[in-house]
């Protein structure tokens, strides 16, 4: 992935790329509140550093867990 492929702020489609989700998936976990998101004018957007910071927190929950 290019670094300048995403930017600061993603859009679904952009985040479902990144994750490698589909987008109804995104949207499902937006709505539910199980990724950090922002509703912007009707649309959901996600910053790209709060998203690897959510990945890097939960990947280390799962870690620990499993000690």
């Amino acid at each position: 992935m290019k670094k300048d492929e995403f930017s600061e702020i993603l859009t679904t489609k952009q985040i479902a790329k990144y994750l490698q989700m589909d987008e109804a998936t995104i949207y499902r976990l937006a709505r539910n509140k199980k990724i950090p998101a922002i509703k912007i004018a009707g649309q959901w957007r996600f910053k790209k550093d709060v998203i690897d910071k959510w990945i890097n927190e939960g990947s280390l929950k799962n870690l620990n867990k499993e000690e």
